[in-house]
């Protein structure tokens, strides 16, 4: 297989969106329009007629270029219109340029890569099928998760879609914001703009919670694409943590689409109290890999680490 490195000037957007569109793994983060909108800037690994596509997510700091992953998307590495194997994989990995020295990204589920020749961590994503009707699904239900609904209906939680994605975006900058160093006033500004284009392309939902008092005190924005509705954001308050209104509000979610060729992508978690949750509806575990390699010479590697490591490079932004 002949394989192009391709600048994003160069790249035939309509050509890589219809392979994402076609692909047997594609997503939603994968399209040159949800990349455009959360890099800077990403260039691409082609194979001739635009089959196989590897976006290329980097940035360049203290004269290091490197790829990371940009926030928002959980899940890029390699897509394609025809069976991935793993020496497809490899040979999309091997011609990475050179000029990337240094590189921490996540592959998706499809992409199996050598773990004798990279450094690869897997990680824990959670989906749950919505083919079934609704009150089979909610058998699969934890005791908890169905003891928190009916606590959130006796507290007079009430759902609705009529909201305002600011006002998600607000009710998590005000509870879990400040405990998430990384994002920062232009990542929200990016968020707002996806969820927007989302919503005008009718490709997204956004889901509220309310208290009796009809206070705000939870919030989703769900993506759908390729079969799959995306728990892409999401915020609780205190109030909302206390009656349960997540689980109430999920659980809205699945009557809704229950009963559809429709599968919930939770995207994640590796956290353990997240990846609880997320089970507790009955979501299957589906691991993907996150690929990390290190070119720079010793010498830099040191003085990266004396200014608190390349890590920060990747997180400053």
């Amino acid at each position: 297989m002949k394989i192009l490195y391709v600048t994003h000037l160069q790249i035939d957007k309509p050509a890589w969106d219809k392979c994402i569109r076609n692909a047997v793994n594609g997503n939603i983060s994968a399209f040159s329009w949800y990349l455009d909108l959360m890099c800077e800037t990403w260039d691409a690994l082609i194979s001739e007629g635009y089959e196989t596509v590897f976006p290329l997510t980097y940035r360049k700091k203290s004269g290091i270029t490197y790829l990371y992953q940009p926030f928002f998307t959980q899940q890029l590495g390699i897509f394609s219109t025809s069976h991935l194997t793993p020496e497809i994989v490899e040979q999309f990995l091997q011609a990475i340029p050179s000029k990337f020295r240094f590189a921490e990204i996540n592959l998706n589920s499809f992409n199996k890569p050598d773990e004798r020749k990279w450094k690869i961590k897997q990680n824990i994503n959670h989906v749950l099928d919505l083919i079934e009707p609704y009150d089979q699904i909610k058998r699969g239900y934890s005791e908890n998760t169905r003891r928190n609904i009916a606590k959130a209906a006796k507290s007079g939680i009430s759902i609705s879609t009529n909201i305002r994605p600011e006002e998600i975006v607000s009710l998590f900058r005000k509870n879990k914001g400040n405990d998430i160093g990384q994002l920062m006033d232009h990542d929200y500004k990016k968020l707002l703009r996806l969820i927007y284009q989302c919503l005008h392309d009718r490709k997204a939902i956004c889901y509220a919670a309310y208290t009796r008092s009809n206070t705000l005190c939870a919030g989703a924005v769900f993506v759908f694409s390729h079969r799959k509705a995306v728990f892409l954001f999401s915020a609780t308050d205190e109030n909302g943590r206390k009656y349960g209104a997540m689980p109430f509000l999920i659980d809205r979610f699945i009557q809704d689409s229950s009963s559809n060729h429709l599968s919930l992508d939770f995207e994640g978690s590796n956290d353990p109290n997240l990846a609880r949750f997320y089970r507790s509806f009955g979501a299957s575990v589906i691991p993907y890999p996150s690929l990390r390699f290190n070119r720079l010479p010793l010498h830099l590697s040191l003085m990266v680490n004396m200014v608190k490591g390349i890590r920060k490079l990747l997180r400053k932004y």
